[in-house]
């Protein structure tokens, strides 16, 4: 169904968790397509409004304060920040970046589920959750990992696994254990909010499968991913199943109910009402009615996401907006596949990463260079791979030597020639006039492509034109005509003009910094698709600016860096020692650890890896020998507390008699730590 049966468009892109940085395979998943959708949308004169922002409710949060000692409210304005700034130096062009932390959002998602409650589509139920007992807390979702049973994945959490998509509820798993304290969690007896989503089986399967709503025709079936479609389709004849709305945390959106206290809602239904109270704020400062954007039927609304997130915006959240009543349903939800990163899946916990705020810094001004190598791999309908080798193979074999190359001789040949005026052409042959016809076409080639979310195959036509140039160039040979023929290399010069400026105009959407670029160079007054495909989009006597490079090689030594930066990552997530053999409590109770500090340390004569040290124990001073000279200098660690191993018996190390073992922590890297309490303590205090 065309865009322009539409009013007016609600473009999301999946709030991202505030619990870490955005990485290539968040931008690749949705916020890159997105943002060509919606600037084609702009370009186009389209009302549109771009909502996303942070999602900062929900177990991820809490578990990485825990995890850093701090708050969750430390944790989201730190992460909300950094995405923030990222998201705009790399220009993804959002009218709001919200945050779900914001009084709107817990206004807006309280009334959701006051409404809900209200109309009676919530079951109040008694249920057995997941508790841990260490801990002294019921455990949600995201607080309980173990293996799938679908895929075996021993990492999957309580609500879904991760690795093959499949929705999942925290007794399915097998061998559950808590996140917090890795204990095995029990079965404890709580009472929640249930959406029956079972109640609206029927309608959903209709609205999925056949597209229609009411019997009436809401949106084309043919037009959803292969992928997404059966990813529903696969939930639903499952047969779908009452669903907990609240949860016991502290740490989120209150439950505004009598019998609440103690509960916030769950995620899914928090978070997907953040996009709601993002337009409200959206709205509200600039003087529209967010109703029109999210109420009125001559809307489209528009779920860019990852496919992890495919039955939570095609199934629960549509449940909740008709269940409320007056809502828009989504007519598509375009969720990409994965994308991977030098033969592994990206991981954020192990640091698996080309993260987007380190690779503006690393590369600053080539923030199309990876739009276009990112669209190029894009995970549309498949995973798809990053490798640092081929991000240096597209720019320079692409972006360098075909679209560079092209507009670069256009201009500067034109410079040369005229001054930077562009002539006017004379008697077309027929080679001008298929080039011309062929120039024509790219324009609606590319918008039906954007239309209908294949953006790699419209950077394709677009890089299509680019070669077009190119070859007409190739073909004509202008330096070698202009002093046998002038007048045929003014017709030239000007058609190679007008396919730069047509080239400016539908590459905007996918490469907008350097559709600017090309704009300003040719002095051109807008980007207006309108005018594209015209063969007269710069006048005769209109004068260009001069030529600049729009992209620079990439040179080895900096991808070697970034593989080898890769590669460090790897060797520091290499699994550490092995646990040794088993030992009982009675000789481990052996062992006398105390604590003591080190009054003098001196280097071995001829032993490179030893220092001599003299420790009051508490029981005594002795000298103990200790292998650590290559870490640390004799002065820095004078007056230092450490662990000691006091009751190990003496032995002589190169003539010294040492009377007991410093204990030390080894990373993976080889590097070597003391053990030693976080506050003075009084020498011979007992380590247990």
């Amino acid at each position: 169904m065309s865009d322009n049966k539409y009013k007016r468009h609600t473009v999301t892109a999946a709030l991202p968790y505030a619990n870490g940085p955005l990485h290539i395979g968040h931008i690749a998943g949705c916020y890159l397509p997105a943002d060509i959708y919606v600037r084609s949308l702009r370009q186009r004169g389209k009302d549109v409004a771009f909502i996303c922002g942070s999602d900062e409710h929900g177990a991820a949060i809490t578990i990485k304060a825990q995890k850093e000692g701090v708050t969750p409210k430390d944790i989201i304005d730190k992460y909300h920040g950094i995405n923030k700034e990222a998201f705009e130096r790399f220009g993804i062009a959002f009218d709001i970046y919200d945050r779900t932390s914001s009084q709107t959002h817990c206004e807006t998602a309280q009334e959701f589920f006051t409404t809900l409650n209200d109309k009676g589509y919530f079951t109040i139920q008694e249920s057995e959750q997941y508790y841990d007992e260490k801990a002294n807390q019921f455990l949600a979702d995201r607080y309980i990992v173990g293996t799938c049973p679908k895929c075996g994945n021993d990492s999957a959490y309580g609500d879904q696994c991760e690795k093959c998509g499949t929705s999942l509820s925290p007794t399915d798993l097998i061998e559950p254990k808590s996140s917090i304290t890795g204990e095995k969690p029990v079965l404890k007896k709580t009472k929640h909010w249930y959406l029956p989503m079972n109640d609206h089986e029927e309608w959903i399967k209709e609205w999925i499968v056949d597209g229609k709503l009411e019997g009436e025709q809401h949106h084309d079936p043919k037009e959803w991913k292969t992928h997404v479609l059966g990813q529903c389709k696969s939930w639903i004849d499952q047969g779908l199943q009452p669903r907990a709305m609240t949860r016991d945390l502290d740490w989120g959106v209150p439950v505004p109910v009598e019998g609440g206290e103690g509960k916030v809602l769950y995620v899914w239904l928090d978070a997907p009402i953040g996009y709601i109270s993002a337009t409200k704020d959206w709205a509200a400062a600039n003087g529209k009615d967010w109703k029109d954007y999210w109420q009125k039927e001559d809307t489209k609304l528009v779920h860019f996401i990852g496919k992890d997130n495919i039955v939570f915006h095609c199934i629960i959240f549509p449940i909740i907006l008709k269940a409320h009543g007056n809502y828009v349903l989504p007519n598509n939800v375009p969720a990409n596949e994965f994308l991977n990163l030098e033969g592994a899946k990206l991981s954020t916990s192990r640091n698996w990463a080309v993260w987007l705020h380190e690779y503006l810094d690393e590369f600053p001004g080539k923030e199309d260079v990876l739009r276009y190598v990112l669209t190029s791999i894009a995970p549309e309908n498949k995973d798809s791979e990053f490798t640092w080798k081929g991000f240096q193979e597209r720019n320079n074999n692409e972006l360098v030597a075909t679209l560079g190359n092209f507009v670069n001789r256009a201009l500067v040949l034109t410079n040369k020639y005229y001054d930077g005026t562009v002539p006017a052409r004379g008697e077309l042959s027929d080679y001008d006039k298929e080039v011309l016809e062929a120039m024509s076409t790219f324009p609606a080639k590319i918008e039906k492509l954007i239309e209908s979310y294949s953006f790699k195959e419209a950077q394709i036509e677009m890089m299509n034109l680019a070669r077009l140039g190119n070859k007409y160039l190739a073909d004509t040979e202008p330096w070698k005509l202009v002093k046998t023929d002038p007048a045929r290399v003014e017709t030239i010069m000007n058609i190679a003009i007008q396919i730069t400026a047509n080239l400016a105009v539908v590459m905007y959407p996918l490469l907008p910094n350097t559709a600017e670029k090309i704009q300003q160079m040719l002095k051109m007054d807008v980007l207006d698709w309108g005018l594209s495909g015209d063969a007269d989009l710069i006048k005769t006597g209109h004068t260009i600016g001069k030529a600049e490079l729009l992209f620079e090689k990439i040179e080895d030594a900096v991808i070697d860096a970034q593989i080898e930066k890769l590669e460090q990552t790897k060797l520091s997530q290499q699994a550490v020692e092995p646990q040794k053999d088993e030992t009982s409590f009675d000789d481990f109770m052996k062992m006398d650890i105390r604590i003591g500090t080190i009054l003098a340390a001196e280097k071995v004569k001829k032993a490179k890896k030893l220092l001599q040290l003299t420790v009051d124990t508490g029981i005594d001073k002795r000298t103990i020998v200790s292998g650590i000279a290559e870490h640390f200098s004799p002065e820095e660690i004078i007056g230092k507390q450490v662990s000691v191993l006091v009751n190990l018996a003496p032995r002589k190390i190169r003539g010294i008699e040492s009377e007991g073992m410093i204990l030390m922590a080894e990373d993976k890297d080889g590097s070597l730590s003391f053990i030693s309490p976080t506050k003075q303590v009084t020498e011979g205090s007992t380590v247990r």
